[in-house]
C-alpha cells in the first residue's frame, strides 16, 4: 500500500480551515483535521466514519470540537502542503507521509500526544516506520500488504492447477492463460498510480529491496537489475502482461480488469476482495513467489496521522487521538475498508473473531513485510521519480540498468539534501 496499500470521493474544504484553529464558544477548542478518503464512492466516504468518530468523542469531552474535512488521495496530501505553506497548518493530518514535516519541526512527536498504554499498543515494526532520527513523530493509522489474487475459473479454464511457488512457474502459468485467450495473464501495473508498490513487491521477490539493512538505498543493485530484466524479457517481452504497457497500467485499472474477469493473476491488497466478489469473481490469494520459492518479504504499506504546533492544541489532539486509536474505532475502521488495524490489541480480537476471517491472510504477513522506506525526507521525491521513470525499464528495448542507476542517482542526490 504504497503503500499500504485507498479510493476516491472528494468533498469541500469545511469552512474556516485556515487559521489558528477556530472557537466554537470561549471554552470550546476547535480542532481543524485533514483526512484521507478510503471509500469508493460517495455512500462510504471516509467522512461518515470521522462524522460518527468526532460526535462520539465530543459527546465524551464537551470542551472539544473536532472539524473533519476528507479529501480524495489524489488530492490530500498536496492538499495539507498547501495549507502548511500558507501557514495554515490544520491540527491533525490523516494522509500518506510525514518525514518531511517533522523534518522541518512542524510536528509534536507521539512521546506529545499519546498517552503511554496507545503508544506502546502500535505494531513495532509500523512505530519504527514512524521514527525521523530515532523519534515517533508519524503515527501509523491504516495499513495492508498484498497477496498475489488469482482467477480460480481462468486458471481452470487455462488448465492451470495448483499455484505458483516461483518465478519460473508464475511464468509458465501465464503462458497457459495467455495461450487460453486471457486479456491480462499477468496485470503489471507499474503506472504512476501505484508504480513504488508495484515496484517494491518485485524486489522483495527478487531478493532486495530498495534500501540495505542500514537504510542505504540499493536501487541499483545486481539483483534488482536481475529483477527487471527478467520481467521485461520473461513476463512483457513474452506478452504476458496484457495489452497495456505496465508503465501506462493504474491499479485501479488493473483492479477493475480483474473484476471484470479479465485477469489471471495480479498484486492485490485487500480491498480487491470486495470489489472482486461484487462483480462474482471466484478468487484465490497466495504470497507472491520469489525467485527459487518464497520471496524474501511482503510489502507493507501506512498511511500516517500526525500532529501539527502551529495552533499549539497540543493537548486536545492527544486526547481525540487517544479515542480515535480505541479497539472499538480501529476495529470499525478495518470493518468498513478492508484496512489491517495498526495495534497489537485490535490485531489480536481481529485473528480470534470470525468476521475478519477474510482478511487473516494479510494479517499474518504484516508483521514481516516490508514498508517503504517513509522515516527519510528524501522518499517523497524518490517515490515520484519511481512512478515516472519506473514503466520504462520493461518495455521493448528498455534497459533496467540504466533506469536503476539514473533512480539511484538521485536518490542519494536527494539524500545528501536531507
Amino acid at each position: 500500500m504504497t503503500g499500504l496499500t485507498a479510493a476516491v470521493a472528494t468533498l469541500g474544504i469545511t469552512a474556516g480551515l485556515a487559521g489558528c484553529g477556530a472557537e466554537s464558544g470561549s471554552d470550546t477548542v476547535t480542532l481543524k483535521m485533514v483526512a484521507a478518503d478510503y471509500g469508493d464512492s460517495p455512500a462510504n466516504s471516509t467522512q461518515k466514519y470521522w462524522d460518527k468518530v468526532s460526535a462520539d468523542f465530543e459527546s465524551k469531552n464537551p470542551g472539544i470540537r473536532v472539524d473533519v474535512d476528507v479529501r480524495s488521495w489524489s488530492e490530500v496530501d498536496a492538499h495539507v502542503a498547501a495549507l502548511v505553506k500558507k501557514g495554515e497548518a490544520p491540527d491533525i493530518a490523516q494522509i500518506g507521509a510525514y518525514a518531511d514535516y517533522a523534518a522541518q519541526g512542524k510536528l509534536y512527536s507521539a512521546d506529545d500526544l499519546l498517552s503511554i498504554p496507545v503508544q506502546a499498543d502500535f505494531l513495532p515494526a509500523l512505530s519504527e516506520a514512524g521514527e525521523l532520527r530515532r523519534v515517533q513523530y508519524g503515527m501509523p493509522f491504516a495499513s495492508s500488504t498484498r497477496l498475489l489474487f488469482y482467477n480460480k475459473d481462468l486458471f481452470a479454464k487455462a488448465g492451470v492447477t495448483g499455484t505458483p511457488q516461483s518465478w519460473t512457474e508464475l511464468a509458465a502459468d501465464a503462458r497457459k492463460l495467455k495461450a487460453a485467450g486471457v486479456k491480462y495473464p499477468f496485470a503489471l501495473p507499474l503506472g504512476r498510480e501505484e508504480a513504488p508498490a508495484e515496484t517494491l513487491m518485485w524486489l522483495l521477490s527478487g531478493g532486495d529491496g530498495y534500501t540495505d539493512n542500514v537504510g542505504t538505498y540499493t536501487l541499483d543493485s545486481d539483483q534488482n537489475i536481475k529483477t527487471f530484466k527478467w520481467l521485461r524479457d520473461d513476463l512483457v517481452g513474452k506478452g504476458l502482461t496484457g495489452p497495456t504497457a505496465p508503465g501506462e497500467l493504474d491499479r485501479q485499472d488493473a483492479f477493475d480488469a480483474f473484476s471484470r474477469g479479465e485477469v489471471g493473476m495480479l498484486n492485490g491488497h485487500p480491498t480487491l476482495m470486495k470489489q472482486a466478489e461484487k462483480q462474482g469473481v471466484e478468487y484465490g490469494m497466495v504470497p507472491l513467489p520469489g525467485v527459487n520459492g518464497k520471496a524474501k518479504a511482503t510489502l507493507g504499506v501506512a498511511d500516517w496521522m500526525m500532529g501539527f504546533k502551529e495552533n499549539g492544541h497540543k493537548e486536545e489532539i492527544g486526547k481525540f487521538l487517544d479515542f480515535v486509536y480505541d479497539d472499538e474505532n480501529v476495529l470499525d475502521f478495518s470493518e468498513r475498508y478492508d484496512i489491517l488495524p495498526v495495534t497489537s490489541s485490535a490485531s489480536d480480537a481481529m485473528a480470534d473473531e470470525p468476521e475478519y476471517k477474510h482478511l487473516r491472510e494479510f494479517l499474518e504477513e504484516l508483521p514481516d513485510s516490508e514498508l517503504y522506506p517513509v522515516g527519510k525526507t528524501s522518499w517523497a521525491q524518490v517515490s515520484a521519480s519511481i512512478k515516472k521513470e519506473i514503466g520504462k525499464a520493461v518495455r521493448p528495448g528498455g534497459d533496467p540498468a540504466e533506469i536503476l542507476q539514473e533512480l539511484q542517482n538521485e536518490a542519494v542526490a536527494a539524500e545528501s539534501a536531507e
